[in-house]
């Protein structure tokens, strides 16, 4: 036993940190748009990953209030026909995403 460490024995290490991560900022709050549109499928398709699934707010982003806003509007879209649900719904026949 002796000195603390790490995980795994390691010895921590001092100084400054090699990098930052840049926080990112919530789109809808740097615009100052106050309300999250399903009738705007471009910017709503910026928050869709490339399978058609929602993005985590930590990977696109959002702050809270705008994230539980944009599910709710991609949802809407996706039920409106604006939004592909999968990728196999983007042409229309089974097996062919492009």
């Amino acid at each position: 036993m002796g000195q603390g460490g790490g995980p795994r024995g390691r010895p921590q290490r001092r100084g400054r940190p090699r990098y930052y991560t840049r926080r990112k900022l919530c789109s809808y709050c740097v615009d100052h748009i106050a309300y999250v549109d399903y009738k705007d499928v471009a910017r709503l398709r910026r928050f869709l990953s490339d399978r058609f699934k929602i993005e985590a707010r930590r990977k696109s982003g959002a702050c809270a209030k705008h994230q539980r806003a944009l599910s709710t509007a991609i949802k809407r879209a996706r039920h409106l026909a604006m939004l592909p649900f999968s990728p196999d719904h983007r042409t229309g026949r089974p097996g062919l995403a492009r």
